[in-house]
């Protein structure tokens, strides 16, 4: 597998049709935290979403996740377990974001 570059980057906006500008994520004891929809692509198939809670920006921190779509068509986001693909995407992320003005 080639590594993706910008060219293979589609932008989507799912979750953000779906829920607007945040989503609310339960975490293991069952608390809700908002987190910002940073963005959302698509790299050779998969759907990727970048999200942020005031927690994380404070700690300069993102979270990775995958979108998919259950068996009722509801739309899921799914931790990336694999952190060669989690730090390749993450890298990705940040080239989109990099501004080269001064």
């Amino acid at each position: 597998m080639k590594t993706p570059s910008l060219d293979d980057v589609k932008h989507l906006s799912v979750l953000k049709e779906a829920f607007g500008e945040e989503v609310l994520l339960e975490d293991g004891e069952g608390a809700s935290e908002p987190q910002r929809i940073l963005a959302e692509f698509e790299v050779n198939g998969v759907s990727y979403a970048i999200l942020q809670s005031d927690r994380m920006k404070r700690e300069d921190e993102t979270a990775l996740y995958h979108i998919i779509t259950d068996e009722q068509g509801e739309l899921q986001l799914a931790e990336v377990p694999d952190d060669d693909e989690w730090e390749t995407i993450l890298e990705l992320y940040d080239e989109m974001t990099v501004s080269f003005e001064e």
